[in-house]
């Protein structure tokens, strides 16, 4: 009862870590884009600058999905309740799905915009943005690229889908400024349509990364199976007991950032129903302790057949 105590208060020290390294991430996501989106419309202003001015709305549309990865993560951290047994963690998912849908729209539009310059065929029309609007891109890019590498360790690091949809999207408004970047330094030498040419390769990057986004999230949302690696070591943590003659069954899945194991073991047949149970309690306590992420396990016995 103890080791079951100690093990339920590690599960509520998971989920709070999870949530505190959330909302310091996004906190800090929305600071960033609310002072660079302020500072790109106020360059892109001055320096008359259409490409920079789209590219601070663009920072200032990622304050709102920053927020929607906040209640997505918020709601995921709840805990179970008679309604959901099994918990909020695929609540989360559902956020990374929206960041995905949303990412996948802002490259569309940039996409949609490359093509409709391109074949529109009138180059001469661009006034010539200033130098402010020139090295608000770098620092953009900067910051940008900056933002989403430490977005993305914390969010590999408590395995977020939400957080890391948000470091896409951080990337995005990356390519975004280097789209901008490029399209003001073409204005300024006389070749304006590098702008769009530029904007095409940063739709492919950017609807790439919406699948990917997309697909782990599904995956997430399923019930798909651990990756074989993880499989392996659990099965390798149930054999280092002693008592343990066989593994006749493993069945896992991702709920969530969560995951949940279903085992069948083999012990001696003469066991009492007690000394089996020990068994399994065993193996459930050594499980949980080497794999922090796995929130439910269900141990059951089975006698070993005699050839074992």
């Amino acid at each position: 009862m103890k080791e079951n105590r100690i093990m339920k208060k590690e599960n509520e020290n998971f989920v709070g870590d999870f949530q505190k390294v959330a909302d310091r991430v996004s906190a800090m996501s929305i600071t960033g884009n609310i002072i660079l989106s302020a500072f790109k419309l106020i360059a892109g202003i001055a320096a008359h600058s259409n490409a920079m001015i789209s590219d601070a709305v663009h920072s200032a549309s990622d304050v709102f999905s920053t927020v929607v990865v906040m209640i997505g993560i918020r709601l995921a951290s709840k805990k179970a309740d008679k309604e959901h047994p099994y918990g909020h963690e695929r609540l989360e998912c559902v956020a990374a799905i929206i960041l995905a849908m949303v990412l996948f729209m802002t490259g569309l539009g940039i996409g949609m915009k490359a093509l409709r310059s391109i074949f529109s065929g009138s180059y001469n029309d661009l006034q010539v943005p200033g130098i402010l609007a020139l090295a608000a891109a770098v620092v953009s890019i900067i910051v940008k690229e900056a933002m989403f590498w430490y977005t993305k360790i914390y969010a590999v690091r408590i395995d977020s889908s939400a957080l890391l949809a948000d470091a896409w999207h951080h990337r995005s408004d990356a390519f975004s400024s280097i789209g901008a970047l490029i399209g003001i330094v073409g204005a300024r030498q006389g070749f304006p349509v590098m702008d769009s040419i530029a904007s095409l390769v940063i739709f492919a990057f950017i609807v790439k990364a919406a699948y990917d986004i997309f697909k782990d999230a599904i995956d997430k949302m399923v019930d798909h199976s651990c990756d074989e690696e993880t499989e392996r070591q659990i099965c390798e943590c149930v054999m280092r007991n002693r008592e343990v003659m066989g593994i006749d069954s493993l069945h896992t899945r991702i709920f969530g950032n969560r995951m949940y194991v279903d085992i069948e073991i083999a012990v001696d047949g003469s066991y009492t129903l007690k000394r089996s149970h020990e068994i399994a309690e065993e193996v459930h306590e050594d499980i949980e302790r080497n794999f922090q992420k796995i929130k439910h396990i269900m141990v059951h016995v089975n006698p070993a057949q005699a050839d074992m």
